[in-house]
Parts: structure tokens; sequence; C-alpha cells
């Protein structure tokens, strides 16, 4: 069982690059969307992956995009991107968002793309070039170093992600850092019910299966508050586990980051999968 952070980051970025050879390669494999870590069977499907995506959005994506949708929402729903906006996709996986994004910016804006997997930035570009947009970038990185200079981006979204760092205080740091002020944040995450302990989350889920490393929902209020951001709400969408939710979390950058943190306690992970 893994146990240390760097274990853990370790043990997430491997079963995300064999979700990406599973697409690329038409294999079975366990990943974090639907039919895998995070979806138990028929009833769970709908709860993760290109299901939380309506039919007009999986239109104007590759098929090989929306077979690699490993999310637990649709931040592109809620971002209200506009046109000529500079967008950045925390754990962007196979680019569903950012192409989503690029589309919704237009040819003056701009979408990155952040992912640590050499497998998901591969077949992300591929999709990108099968939708046929230019205006995207995709990076290699880890969220709590992202590699781009600060006040540089309008809107940074993420997709299931924030809650598989085992440094989540420095993932909201570093997104403050970057974004412009008054610039704006759309994520979506699994998060947690506040009376639930760190404990209690990890028995309902693999940490790599997007429950156990879950914030609580006044943890996310709490560290977004400290890292510099107002007009904040974390509101649930959907039951994925008892106590846990689909989260879609908002917030606006109007100061700059304190040297602050969250003190966040790490459940531990499960080697188990599917």
């Amino acid at each position: 069982m893994a146990t240390t952070a760097e274990e853990l980051r370790e043990e997430v970025r491997r079963r995300y690059a064999e979700s990406a050879r599973t697409v690329t390669e038409g294999t079975d494999g366990c990943g974090c969307g639907s039919g895998s870590c995070c979806a138990d069977g028929e009833s769970d499907a709908a709860k993760f992956g290109e299901a939380l995506y309506d039919a007009e959005q999986r239109g104007e994506l590759p098929e090989a995009a929306t077979l690699a949708s490993l999310g637990c929402g649709n931040p592109t729903a809620v971002a209200e991107l506009r046109e000529g906006e500079t967008v950045l996709d925390l754990g962007s996986g196979g680019g569903i968002d950012v192409i989503l994004s690029a589309k919704r910016v237009g040819p003056t804006g701009i979408a990155y793309g952040l992912d640590m997997t050499d497998e998901m930035l591969a077949l992300a570009q591929q999709n990108a070039r099968d939708a046929d947009v230019t205006n995207v970038h995709f990076l290699k990185g880890v969220i709590e170093q992202i590699p781009l200079p600060a006040n540089s981006i309008d809107v940074v979204i993420s997709n299931c992600v924030i809650n598989l760092s085992t440094d989540k205080p420095a993932v909201l740091t570093e997104i403050a850092r970057v974004l412009k002020p008054g610039g704006r944040i759309g994520i979506s995450d699994v998060v947690a019910e506040d009376h639930l302990s760190a404990e209690e989350r990890a028995a309902r889920g693999s940490y790599v299966g997007c429950i156990a490393g879950a914030l609580s929902r006044g943890e996310y209020e709490t560290g977004l508050e400290a890292a510099g951001f107002e007009e904040i709400s974390v509101g649930f969408t959907h039951q994925v586990a008892d106590g846990m939710h689909g989260a879609i979390v908002k917030a606006v950058k109007t100061n700059q980051p304190e040297a602050k943190g969250l003190p966040v306690t790490v459940p531990a992970a499960k080697a188990g999968c599917c």
C-alpha cells in the first residue's frame, strides 16, 4: 500500500497512464471514469466520466476524448468562459475540457492543459488535432507547481483532480498565483460532508478512485479564503458515496495569497482497484 506523498503521486500517475493506454490501445483497464475505479457498475456510471457532458458537448469531441473522460463533473458548464479568455485546466487528462474550453474562448483565447502523465498528454494532443483546435497548449507538470507565470490566467478549471493531491494548500496557492486579479475558478471535485473524518472518507473508496483524498466542504472554503479568494461557493451536485458528493467549486481571486495554508490530513490510500 502506498504511504508517502511521492508514492501516492506515482500510484496516481500509473493508474492514469493505464487509463490512457486503455483508450489508445482499445484494451480493458482501470482508470477513474465510467466502468472503472470511480464507477462501480452501471449505477455509478452516470456519476463519473462522459455521462456528465450533454450530447451536444460530446458531439464536439473526438470519440477518444470522451472515452478518456475521467472526471466527476463538467467544469466548462459552470466556468462561464468568454471569448478571448485564457483558461487553464489542471489535470487535463485526455483533453476533453481543454478542447471544449478552446472552442468557448475562440481563436483570440487560449486553453492550457496541465498533466503529469506522458500517456495522457500524448492522447490529449492527438484529440486536439482530431478536434481541429489550434488555440491549445498542453504542459507537463504537477498541479502543486504550475509551470506558468503569475497573473497570466483568467480562469482555472479542474475536473476531479485536486482531491488526488497530497498537498492541497499548495494547489490552491498556485491557482491564486497564476490567476489575474479578478480571475476565477470553476472546479468540479469530490467533496466530503463536514462531519466525515479522514478515516471515514478513506473507507469510502481508494485514493486513486477519487474519493478518499477529498476535502470537506468547510476545508475547501477555508483553504480558498487563505489562498486569497472571495465569493466562495462549494455546491454539491450529486452523491457519489455516503457523505461524499460531486461538487462545483467557484471563487474569485481578489487579493494575493497569504503566507498560511490549510491544515489537511490526507486520508490513507487503498491499493485496490475496480
